[in-house]
């Protein structure tokens, strides 16, 4: 469906490594962060961060239409990390840090990130993808001091699985298979792919795809 208006890009995410992804496309946007309950009744990684995606989405959707916002384009999106099916969301203080750092020393898990696109066409219909990214990363046994160093930082206190991998969490990260940006928290590349493919769903013509919003 051909879209008679342009669309205004809103980002429900207050993180400044999403905000700094994003940015990358050179498009105008507005920051909406959700404070929506992050609760799913999900048990697979990857529907959990979907569905948490979703779900905070969902809630900026609601917030702007009550506003009467006018054609926005949200983006929403969740990052977990995960080993053995557990899952392991931001660490409640510096000691709760320290156990998942040293459950996941020496080993290689998983993490994913749920990604929401929606927006209104000119009939009032909301249009939704849903998608997820998942990445593989190893840790090497760490060295307690750097361990100590790094808890002392307050860098593990803001990130699923208490790390995270453009800060000083580098010094145990020994290797890191398929999207890097997807363990900084957003997928770009695949957010790229899946981004462009809606956009046409949503606009019938060949245009450049920018010009589909506010400037």
């Amino acid at each position: 469906m051909k879209l008679n208006k342009k669309m205004k890009l809103i980002l429900a995410s207050s993180s400044p490594r999403r905000k700094e992804l994003l940015g990358w496309l050179n498009i105008p946007f507005e920051i909406v962060g959700s404070g929506v309950e992050e609760i799913t009744e999900k048990t697979i990684p990857t529907e959990v961060a979907t569905d948490l995606a979703a779900l905070k989405g969902r809630d900026i959707l609601g917030v702007l239409r009550k506003r009467g916002e006018e054609n926005p384009f949200i983006i929403a999106s969740d990052t977990i990390v995960t080993y053995e099916d557990k899952i392991y969301g931001k660490p409640k203080d510096v000691s709760d840090a320290k156990r998942m750092l040293l459950e996941l020393e020496g080993k290689k898990h998983s993490v994913v990130t749920g990604v929401y696109l929606s927006y209104i066409d000119d009939s009032g219909e909301v249009h939704e993808r849903i998608f997820s990214a998942t990445s593989q990363v190893t840790f090497e046994k760490i060295d307690r001091d750097i361990l100590d160093i790094y808890l002392e930082s307050g860098e593990s206190l803001d990130k699923a699985g208490a790390y995270g991998i453009q800060g000083r969490s580098l010094c145990f990260i020994s290797k890191v298979e398929g999207s890097y940006s997807n363990v900084v928290g957003f997928p770009i590349s695949d957010f790229l792919r899946e981004f462009k493919d809606f956009l046409g769903h949503a606009n019938s013509t060949n245009g450049e795809w920018r010009e589909l919003f506010e400037h």
